[in-house]
């Protein structure tokens, strides 16, 4: 299989403290890969130096065979939630989703509603966001970040929330994305979901990463 994302020697360094540790890990497409550690291990920091939110200090990650630029464009072909997902609490879910389709102008409604109902949400309702419970605010979370149909998720706790249903409704959706080809590097707490799940898991400890 190709390496859809190539992480090469990524170190990152605040002033005397290495979050990433001269990390290099390659992840070959059609596959779901978990990240496990505690807090501050360093799992989130991965995630945004893949997504190009934050540059590594040192080394260089590559996404679909093209270098990750920092400051300029975001790698194209990735949905993520990292940390808790924002929306503008006074609009429904479906006008937060089409607001944010509207930036890219990649898909229409169609596409946003079926994201909706994939995650189990209803693209007809017309509460706001503000009145979601947690559960629906990281349903919303996914939708957005599926509703592109990205070849990659990259997933930070995508079970926040979640009752067993919901839970169990995600596991269902990711395995299904997996059989279509769709590449997800998840980090979970939840040692349930990473067994489910991943068909490789990497241990994150002090910036280090093992498996």
């Amino acid at each position: 299989m190709d390496n859809i994302i190539s992480v090469q020697s990524v170190t990152k360094q605040f002033k005397t403290q290495k979050v990433l540790n001269n990390i290099s890990v390659d992840f070959p497409s059609g596959s779901i890969y978990g990240l496990v550690g505690r807090n501050g291990s360093g799992k989130t920091m991965l995630m945004k130096c893949i997504c190009g939110f934050v540059p590594p200090t040192s080394g260089k990650i590559f996404v679909q065979g093209k270098q990750v630029r920092y400051g300029s464009q975001f790698p194209k072909g990735i949905g993520f939630i990292i940390e808790s997902p924002g929306f503008l609490r006074t609009i429904s879910g479906i006008a937060n989703l089409k607001h944010l389709a509207s930036i890219n102008r990649q898909i229409g409604i169609k596409e946003v509603k079926e994201a909706m109902i994939m995650v189990g949400l209803d693209p007809d309702s017309k509460k706001h966001v503000g009145r979601y419970s947690l559960g629906m605010r990281q349903r919303l979370g996914i939708a957005q970040a599926i509703m592109e149909h990205p070849d990659i998720l990259i997933l930070d706790e995508p079970m926040n929330g979640l009752d067993n249903n919901g839970v169990a409704e995600m596991r269902e959706l990711f395995l299904k994305l997996k059989g279509e080809g769709k590449t997800l590097i998840i980090a979970s707490h939840n040692h349930e979901d990473i067994e489910v799940l991943c068909d490789r898991v990497y241990e994150m400890d002090n910036g280090i990463l093992r498996g």
